[in-house]
């Protein structure tokens, strides 16, 4: 075991702080561009997070416009309809020609419903697959830089 010498109280004083100064430097000035680095890296994430959710928003919006417009589309369809019906009610001469009429409009209409409802349903159908678009993209984009990391 070696034994260190006390007769000087200033002779274990070895160190020397400016020996320092270029390792504690390189240090500080690494930790800062990490840490510039993971701003770059954070402001890049909210800034495509913020893209994604404006084209979710646009998306969406411009999804309920065209159902809307479906829909009104179809109330005028429908709303034609009855009043074509109601103006034959009108004419009607007898009892068998108005359950004939009668039953014409009712087959007619559950036809139009269903292509109505079918219509809905296609329409609804591309809304929600270009609202889940850009999500989707995100979520593969930050999925790959997973794996490439």
């Amino acid at each position: 075991m070696a034994t260190v010498k006390m007769d000087d109280i200033f002779s274990m004083s070895a160190f020397d702080p400016s020996k320092y100064n270029e390792s504690f430097r390189d240090f500080a000035e690494k930790s800062a561009q990490q840490s510039r680095e993971a701003f770059a890296k954070m402001k890049s994430a909210g800034e495509e997070a913020t893209k994604t959710i404006e084209t979710t928003v646009h998306n969406a919006q411009a999804g309920a416009a065209e159902i809307g417009h479906q829909a009104i589309d179809a109330l005028r369809t429908n709303a034609a309809n009855s009043l074509s019906h109601l103006d034959a009610l009108l004419s009607v001469k007898s009892v068998a020609e108005l359950i004939e009429l009668q039953t014409a409009f009712v087959r007619k209409q559950a036809e139009l419903s269903v292509e109505q409802a079918k219509s809905f349903q296609e329409t609804s159908k591309q809304v929600a697959e270009k609202l889940a678009k850009p999500s989707k993209e995100a979520a593969e984009k930050v999925m790959a830089s997973f794996k490439a990391a």
